[in-house]
């Protein structure tokens, strides 16, 4: 869907990113974090034929971002950070607006209006100046204007920036709509929303990607795995720890404080290599164990943060990263 090859992007004598190369799938949503100043918006803002890349190539569906430009924005819905919203028209009017700058015919056009607005559920305030809604509802307008064209690809900026916890969860449902029927790339601070929400993970570090994969595999680089509190009732809590290490992919089991009072109420958290939550649910179902509650461990900050330079785990891969570097040097000095 998306190919990034050898990407740079220069402000004057200022690199901002590159070198960049990544692959973005048809379908999924990939989450794109970073420290501030690495790079995210500028990237975002290359992908949505906002700014030109300095050299390098990117392409949509096979379209190439410099040479289709046009061609690109309409397989493109982009949020940036600051929405922009024209406040003195009402919502319909302005998707309606929105819609006709992609290049939408004008046949068909209020069904398109019509579909956005009831996927992001506007319809109480279609008819409302765009100044006078909330937050929130502004940020779901600037949703709405991203994909109400229908695009192939939606590239959102920051879109929880500012909201409060109901709106967060409120948002973070309304992106995972778009999986599937769109190809999604998501920019937040909030790393939980990431993983809450996103298939994938790209990891930006002074213009460069640093890691990409998914939250599970940056778990089992650093020697974290997967990690779930687990609540059940067990007619036998004495063998339950002891049934629970025979599982494939488990590594330990640790007893917890009893999250709820009750008999025979077993609160457990469990650590392996590999995601074994439905093997687990599996086991614990046939034996008869009732499942309580089950929370898998968020991790990623931590993750996120020794990945960028921090902790030790950051000191071993800078570390191993200069002793290539080096034998690679001395390789070609050997060959000259």
């Amino acid at each position: 869907m998306i190919q990034i090859r050898d990407l740079y992007k220069y402000y004057g004598d200022r690199r901002a990113i590159g070198p960049l190369t990544a692959d973005i799938h048809q379908g999924e949503i990939v989450g794109l974090l970073g420290l501030n100043g690495t790079g995210k918006t500028t990237t975002l803002r290359v992908l949505a034929c906002d700014l030109l890349p300095t050299s390098g190539s990117v392409q949509v569906g096979g379209v190439d971002v410099v040479a289709e430009p046009d061609k690109v924005r309409s397989k493109i819905g982009y949020l940036p950070d600051r929405p922009p919203l024209y406040e003195d028209m009402t919502v319909r009017e302005y998707l309606r607006f929105a819609a006709r700058l992609r290049g939408t015919a004008q046949s068909g056009l209020d069904k398109l209006v019509d579909d956005a607005v009831e996927q992001t559920e506007l319809g109480e305030v279609r008819g409302q100046l765009i100044g006078t809604l909330s937050h929130g509802f502004k940020q779901r307008v600037g949703i709405a204007q991203a994909i109400v064209h229908r695009p192939e690809v939606v590239v959102l900026d920051e879109p929880i920036s500012g909201l409060d916890p109901v709106q967060i969860v409120e948002m973070r449902d309304l992106v995972r709509s778009l999986r599937g029927a769109h190809t999604v790339i998501v920019s937040s601070h909030i790393l939980t929303e990431i993983s809450e929400t996103c298939d994938r993970l790209l990891v930006l570090d002074r213009g460069k990607i640093s890691w990409a994969g998914t939250e599970l595999e940056l778990s089992t680089e650093f020697g974290q795995g997967l990690r779930v509190d687990i609540t059940v009732r067990a007619p036998n809590p004495g063998g339950l720890v002891s049934m629970l290490k025979l599982i494939d992919g488990v590594q330990n089991v640790e007893p917890l404080p009893q999250s709820e009072p009750g008999a025979g109420i077993v609160t457990l958290r469990i650590s392996a290599t590999t995601d074994i939550r439905d093997r687990l649910c599996r086991t614990l179902v046939n034996d008869n164990v009732a499942i309580l509650e089950l929370v898998r461990r968020q991790e990623l900050e931590s993750m996120v943060l020794e990945l960028l330079g921090g902790g030790e785990a950051g000191a071993r891969r800078r570390s191993k990263k200069r002793e290539a570097a080096e034998e690679a040097a001395a390789a070609r000095k050997e060959g000259a």
